[in-house]
């Protein structure tokens, strides 16, 4: 059993545990929460609400949540003391109980931890940070067909940029580190010329391992068989354009992936193009095939076109029968967009898109820009997913000017809720909460962040009362 300093943990419930990185559930699992920063106070509440309601009318009692309230932010250091953060209470209690929910936490300012989110996403290797956008009809959006976007973005969560390696203009290793670079590492490469990094430079480092990408490259796959029809894809989103050994290699593992572990249930958009042409027109030879998928292939070498050639042919040899004759229209589609081009996608031609595998920077300006198109953060729900943890949260900030007002958006928490019951197994109860909340919105029972953006204008209903309304309408 788990020893705590001050906390007591409930007498009766399951602790979650993880097999092969996923859960296993009982029907009274334990689920450590943290109410929250600021608007915290009011948004948990409402939450925790909408979620026993749920849970109590799809299960008529045989499935409950006991809930164990732990803490972080703020609260943590009223409790435990100054910069006092993220107690190893906190950490004992997801660690043993596997999943847990958090409202918004405070970044700390002087001192403790540079963010509690990273905090907690690098203790526990959640690796996924998982973002679904979809619209709920009624809520205001900028976007002319908000409808039409229903994306998840897969975005990794302990590498890229975001791993925090990296010095200051002024620092004398990140100088010795900037000279090092400059006089041995460029001229070594043979390939970069004369570049040289600035004097005055900060400098910060872009790791992209194999193994970190594929392992949140499967996480999305195994969620899009999940999914039916055309949700089946995934897309991986990369600038491998410009940063070819490590946006391009997440590109590059994605498809080995996809073309080895995942064999029997995937096909690559090249080699869709390949069948389908086949399906066309069933006598079509290898060069027509590759004519019709290589644009200016009449242009090329004679030794690209035999590449190309050699491509088509290995594709019909080695999935033709398993994959052919339509079968692949059933798989999970897999292929890769340029990540400002997919900025633009998502707004042109967002039907297209199902799920996005991003790395941590596109993924998290992904996220919040698909995000504004249906409604915005205070209806963006999130959660971190590792092989033994995940965490479910809020995508929004503490908004501590409203809090204690009983106005706040609870969407954002409800809806990661909603995650959490999915991730249960639990979809009985997560549906009644999606379609309590969808009837809300459409009735215009929703809070004044959507109230004032509405035409012609609605009153707001409190925070409470945005989660009485969703529960009236299961």
């Amino acid at each position: 059993m788990a020893q705590f300093e001050k906390l007591t943990a409930p007498t009766q419930g399951t602790p979650i545990r993880f097999e092969n990185g996923q859960p296993v559930v009982a029907d009274n699992p334990i689920i450590p929460f943290i109410r929250g920063d600021g608007t915290g106070v009011d948004i948990w509440p409402a939450t925790q609400k909408v979620l026993d309601a749920a849970v109590a009318k799809a299960y008529g009692g045989k499935k409950t949540i006991e809930w164990f309230k732990v803490y972080a932010g703020d609260e943590a250091c009223d409790l435990y003391g100054t910069y006092q953060y993220l107690p190893e209470d906190t950490l004992e209690a997801i660690r043993s109980y596997g999943v847990a929910i958090k409202g918004p936490l405070t970044t700390p300012v002087g001192g403790g931890i540079r963010s509690l989110n990273v905090a907690l996403r690098q203790i526990f290797d959640l690796y996924s940070c998982v973002r679904p956008c979809r619209y709920y009809e009624g809520t205001p959006s900028p976007h002319k067909r908000p409808q039409d976007l229903d994306v998840i973005v897969y975005r990794e969560n302990t590498e890229d940029i975001y791993m925090g390696v990296e010095w200051e203009a002024d620092d004398a290793v990140g100088q010795e580190l900037r000279k090092h670079l400059n006089e041995v590492v460029i001229p070594a490469n043979g390939k970069l010329g004369k570049r040289q990094i600035p004097e005055g430079s900060g400098i910060g480092i872009k790791p992209v391992s194999k193994a970190g990408s594929q392992r949140h490259i499967r996480k999305a796959i195994q969620h899009a068989l999940r999914l039916e029809g055309d949700k089946r894809h995934v897309t991986l989103v990369h600038k491998g354009n410009i940063m070819k050994f490590t946006e391009g290699a997440f590109r590059d593992w994605g498809y080995e992936l996809a073309t080895s572990e995942f064999r029997d249930v995937c096909i690559t958009e090249r080699e869709s193009w390949i069948l389908g042409n086949l399906e066309t027109e069933a006598n079509l030879s290898v060069q027509a095939n590759a004519r019709m998928i290589e644009p200016g292939y009449d242009s090329l070498t004679p030794e690209k076109k035999a590449d190309i050639d050699a491509e088509v042919q290995a594709v019909i040899n080695a999935i033709g029968s398993s994959h052919g004759n339509g079968k692949w229209k059933e798989m999970v589609l897999v292929d890769d967009r340029i990540a400002d081009s997919i900025f633009q996608q998502i707004q042109t031609r967002p039907q297209e898109y199902s799920i996005l595998a991003t790395l941590n920077l596109n993924g998290d300006y992904i996220s919040d820009a698909a995000a504004a198109m249906v409604g915005g953060l205070g209806m963006a729900p999130g959660a971190n997913i590792g092989e033994k943890a995940a965490i479910f949260e809020a995508t929004h900030g503490t908004a501590p000017k409203h809090a204690g007002l009983d106005r706040i958006n609870p969407g954002s928490v409800i809806l990661s809720g909603v995650m959490m019951l999915e991730f249960l197994g639990w979809q009985e109860a997560a549906d009644l909460v999606t379609k309590g909340l969808s009837a809300a919105i459409a009735d215009k029972q929703v809070t004044y962040d959507l109230a004032r953006l509405m035409e012609p204008q609605v009153d707001p209903v409190s925070c409470s009362g945005f989660a009485d309304a969703i529960i009236e309408r299961f």
